[in-house]
């Protein structure tokens, strides 16, 4: 079962502490160039400017934690990395808890929850704790201790090219930014890994151009050293983000609502679940906004499980291996985006060899008894060849019958095999 083996790949990146920068993102890199070899681990120096934005600086922590009046240490990052803010600056000192509370974050709403937050591009130090914890703290003195650095160094990103026949591409990207939380990061980051795998034994017909990138600012700095070429090789793409749970499939177009990548992601989904959600461009907000810029207009959408911010447990410590992802969900995730893929590669046109019907009952594709017969077969098989005609590819006859694309794909081998149409 494969999803027990991504799912297994996630327990073993789960504890990493990711953020924009850092040797978090460097260690899950290794990780995963462990699996892809060719995998290249590449970088932008802080301060590099990037269209609107610059790299910032690289962030470490080797510590981080509270000990309230009592002596008891709390929010402490080595247990769970949520707990400090990303990008906290170092600190030092004692505060009383009127004060300290200004510094802490937390979720009424979700008191047995520990938040997600960042601080990425403004300087300030803060902790993450439970909304329960956080009212049950005694008066008095606390000593916080926060041992991290903001350095000039580098922001790493991963890329993966696997040629094709066609120097055409088809673009994979997720991100690698978050820390422990499970369908907002690292499912993505799994999944496009077997993903890679998958790809990497095909006799595949487009080239693959696969990143791992802190979101938003990564995906910008790869645009910006890429576009040209990106520009003019990618016929399709999907950005790969919240695909381990198993509550839901969903769907977000790109800008445009009409590429390939949006009429192949509508047409896998509705052939694995007939009531996968449907979304707007004005849903978006992870790296497609960015892919599907005005200026940039790249054929990118998303294939998910449940969407980013549509999970109660979503930005929480919540969001984990065990009650929300799965490997059931997982393998899900995984699936939709194999025959997403393996119906772009699939997608040609084919033409008829024959002028009329041509004659089915001598090549043992029609029956030679015409009475209490099963009738379906002939007639899907005949309705394919119908509709090939030179115009019409393996997605469009799939739509035109509501097929899935692999029962017409597997027609299509059937006619192929007995010289009935050609590829062209």
């Amino acid at each position: 079962m494969i999803g027990k083996d991504i799912h297994d790949f996630a327990k073993e990146l789960w504890p990493i502490n990711r953020s924009l920068t850092g040797r978090g993102n460097r260690e899950t890199l290794d990780l995963i160039k462990a699996r892809l070899p060719n995998l290249q681990v590449k970088e932008f120096k802080s301060g590099e400017k990037v269209f609107d934005w610059q790299i910032p600086q690289e962030w470490n922590c080797e510590s981080a934690y509270i000990v309230t009046p009592s002596g008891e240490r709390i929010c402490d990052y080595s247990k769970n990395n949520l707990h400090l803010l990303g990008y906290s600056t170092p600190v030092k000192k004692k505060i009383e808890l009127k004060e300290l509370k200004n510094f802490l974050y937390s979720i009424p709403r979700m008191p047995n929850a520990i938040p997600y937050a960042t601080s990425y591009y403004h300087e300030r130090w803060g902790f993450c704790i439970s909304e329960k914890e956080k009212s049950n703290l005694e008066d008095g003195v606390y000593e916080v201790n926060i041992d991290s650095s903001l350095t000039n160094g580098v922001l790493n990103y991963g890329e993966l090219i696997i040629k094709g026949k066609s120097s055409k591409e088809v673009f994979l990207s997720t991100y690698i930014c978050h820390p422990s939380m499970a369908n907002n990061e690292l499912s993505g980051i799994v999944v496009t890994t077997f993903l890679a795998e998958w790809i990497s034994k095909l006799k595949n017909k487009y080239t693959y151009r696969i990143i791992f990138i802190p979101e938003t600012i990564g995906s910008i700095a790869y645009i910006s050293r890429n576009l040209k070429k990106m520009q003019e090789s990618i016929i399709a793409g999907f950005n790969v983000s919240c695909v381990g749970d198993d509550r839901a499939y969903s769907y977000l177009p790109s800008r445009d609502g009409n590429t390939l990548s949006d009429k192949v992601a509508k047409h896998v989904l509705k052939h694995i679940d007939r009531n996968f959600k449907v979304y707007s461009w004005l849903d978006r907000g992870s790296d497609e906004r960015q892919y599907c810029s005005p200026g940039v207009d790249l054929p990118i959408a998303s294939i998910m499980r449940t969407k980013y911010a549509e999970y109660d447990e979503y930005h929480t410590s919540l969001d984990d291996l065990e009650n929300v992802v799965t490997p059931y969900g997982l393998e899900g995730g995984f699936n939709a985006l194999k025959n997403a893929i393996d119906l772009i590669e699939n997608n040609d046109s084919y033409i008829s060899l024959n002028l009329c019907e041509p004659n089915l009952g001598r090549r043992n594709l029609y029956p030679t008894l015409s009475i209490d017969q099963d009738w379906s077969k002939v007639k899907l098989l005949k309705n394919v060849l119908s509709y090939c005609d030179g115009n019409n590819d393996l997605l469009s006859i799939s739509e035109i019958l509501n097929e899935s694309f692999s029962t017409v794909l597997d027609v299509i081998r059937i006619l192929l095999e007995n010289d009935l149409i050609k590829k062209i």
